[in-house]
């Protein structure tokens, strides 16, 4: 198990060679610190902790001064901790960068969904709305409240109320590319939260590595066209010029004769 924090930048699309679209996630990855390592023999389990984005000292407690300074780094406004890792991998106070994963891996992402505020049944839940005309008073209520007999309504019924802004996680997504020098991971599909989220990616629990995708290079292709245009340029010849000649002598020819 492996993972790393990082932001969502947006979407965007990529092509293969053999001329499929991919749609994927721009993931930012800025650099994570280990925080810290536990270890079964103190903490009981093994995991890291990662923090990235640093925070000023005046607006940081004493606490997170001091669990910073054990790892040589700035107190940091986002810290996660991942489970199940081999910690005789990672030391304390080194830096994770996006080369931790590879194109072609699986890996599970998690993030908090936008949030929609309070919202109804129709939007919250999918459910059906009511007749439009005929008399009925029924459009966009939720609904019989349950049976007589409890006198009462039951947990668990689908009600109005607060939608998204929940922890979300999406399993098995591919990595298309990742730029090491540019700090960024392409991951097919979407990812939850909006743009500039916290995101944290994960090797996937349940999903198998595939082959990296082989994606169309722009610079190769420009550089491509422009050998292949050179390549194909012949020098213009004066065969315009000759035939212009031709007429004249043929015009000239002609005057004499009349």
């Amino acid at each position: 198990m492996k993972g790393i924090l990082g932001r969502k930048a947006g979407m965007t699309q990529v092509f293969t060679k053999e001329g499929k679209v991919i749609p994927v996630t721009v993931i930012e990855v800025e650099p994570n610190v280990v925080t810290q390592v536990k270890t079964k023999n103190t903490d009981g389990y093994e995991a890291i902790q990662l923090g990235i984005v640093d925070r000023k000292e005046k607006n940081a407690t004493k606490a997170s001064i001091g669990h910073a300074k054990k790892a040589n780094t700035n107190p940091k406004r986002f810290l996660k901790e991942i489970r199940d890792v081999n910690t005789n991998d990672y030391a304390l106070g080194s830096t994770l960068t996006a080369g931790v994963f590879a194109a072609g891996e699986m890996v599970d992402v998690t993030g908090t969904s936008k949030g929609k505020g309070f919202q109804g049944v129709i939007k919250r839940h999918g459910q059906s709305e009511g007749p439009k005309t005929h008399g009925s008073r029924y459009h966009r209520r939720p609904g019989s409240m349950g049976t007589m007999r409890p006198m009462r309504v039951l947990k668990g019924k689908k009600l109005a109320g607060h939608m998204g802004n929940e922890t979300v996680t999406v399993q098995n997504l591919e990595i298309i590319e990742v730029n090491e020098k540019e700090n960024y991971i392409l991951v097919s599909g979407n990812v939850p939260g909006p743009k500039n989220s916290l995101v944290l990616i994960k090797s996937a629990v349940k999903g198998v590595p595939s082959t990296p995708k082989e994606l169309v290079s722009y610079e190769t292709l420009a550089t491509d066209v422009i050998n292949y245009v050179e390549a194909e340029t012949v020098e213009p010849t004066n065969e315009a010029e000759t035939v212009v000649e031709e007429n004249e002598t043929k015009e000239e020819e002609t005057q004499q004769e009349a």
